[in-house]
């Protein structure tokens, strides 16, 4: 398959298996959904499905937040790793949500990105899913995989991001992130697939015999 073939039936293929992808982290709101993808960081979205409940029983928005210790966030996010630098950010977040956003989660990834803890991928994932603005957060995972279905030769995810960008629709985007996970889950996984596995691995390249050595993120 040609590069251009790939794309159209990879978009064809995941839209079939998961049309209308939702989104893997529980949350309620903007700010939930913020706080959720920022714990997610190096943890997977189930173990911080299972710690956000009795977060949001402490705090579940941004002036209550603010208000709490970072050592009782500390104690509940423990689990998701990272809990020192996770929960400063929470409350330091919070703080700034307050007093320089009137409470309310800036739709503007500039802004985004100046919260403490808010990377490119966690500022990426809100614009898309909170306010629909078109955006293509790339994890390791989804940089894996467009290396294996040859999308992409980049070292790191700025250039996969930059690479997805240009082959696909932009108004696709936003699904495609989520489409793309879920299917690395089931089928592409780090051990259950090494491009030689899964069906799209196999269709995109059906005479490869050998796995398929990926760049690291």
């Amino acid at each position: 398959m040609l590069k251009q073939q790939r794309v159209t039936y990879i978009l064809s293929e995941l839209q079939k298996r998961y049309p209308n992808p939702p989104i893997p982290l529980d949350h309620s709101d903007t700010y939930t959904l913020l706080v959720a993808v920022l714990l997610s960081a190096q943890c997977t979205d189930e173990r911080v499905n299972q710690i956000t409940p009795a977060l949001w029983q402490l705090a579940d928005n941004c002036f209550d937040m603010a208000k709490q210790d970072v050592d009782e966030i500390r104690a509940i996010i423990r689990p998701c790793g990272l809990s020192p630098q996770k929960s400063k950010a929470i409350k330091k977040l919070s703080e700034i949500l307050v007093e320089e956003h009137n409470g309310e989660v800036p739709n503007d990834m500039e802004a985004l990105e100046r919260l403490p803890g808010v990377g490119h991928k966690t500022a990426s994932v809100v614009m898309s899913q909170a306010f629909g603005e078109p955006s293509f957060a790339v994890d390791t995972h989804i940089h894996r995989l467009a290396q294996r279905w040859g999308l992409t030769n980049g070292k790191n995810v700025t250039q996969t991001e930059k690479d997805l960008k240009r082959l696909f629709p932009r108004e696709s985007w936003n699904h495609l992130h989520l489409q793309i996970i879920y299917y690395g889950r089931e089928h592409c996984s780090a051990r259950g697939c090494d491009g030689t596995v899964c069906p799209i691995c196999t269709t995109c390249y059906p005479n490869r015999k050998n796995p398929k050595v990926t760049k690291k993120a």
